[in-house]
C-alpha cells in the first residue's frame, strides 16, 4: 500500500504543481526572505550568510540555492522591491503582500 491509497488525489489535479516543482508563492517567499536576510550585510559576506540561511530554513530548501542567488543578482540596487511570479518572475515595486 502507498500513501495515495489512504489519501487519494482529487480527480482534477491541474492546479497542483508537478512533483519536484515549487509553487510560485513559495519561490517568491524564499527570494523575498533571502533579500531581507542579506539587507545591510557587506557584499563579501552575503554568499556565506545566504547559504547558512538556506540550510536552516525549511521552506527555502524547496527552492534551489542557485535559483535564489540568480534572482537576487537581478535585483535593482535602489527602491523598495519584491520578487513576484515564481521562477520566471521579476522584481516589482513595493512591498510583498506576504512578508
Amino acid at each position: 500500500m502507498t500513501l495515495s491509497d489512504f489519501f487519494p488525489l482529487p480527480a482534477d489535479t491541474a492546479h497542483l504543481p508537478e512533483q519536484g516543482q515549487v509553487p510560485p508563492a513559495v519561490f517568491d517567499l524564499a527570494v523575498n526572505r533571502a533579500a531581507n536576510t542579506l539587507r545591510g550585510l557587506p557584499h563579501a559576506g552575503q554568499q556565506a550568510e545566504l547559504a547558512r540561511w538556506h540550510a536552516r530554513t525549511r521552506f527555502a530548501r524547496r527552492v534551489p540555492l542557485s535559483e535564489v542567488w540568480r534572482c537576487l543578482a537581478l535585483r535593482p540596487s535602489t527602491g523598495v522591491l519584491h520578487w513576484e511570479g515564481g521562477p520566471q518572475g521579476q522584481w516589482v515595486a513595493g512591498k510583498a503582500a506576504f512578508p
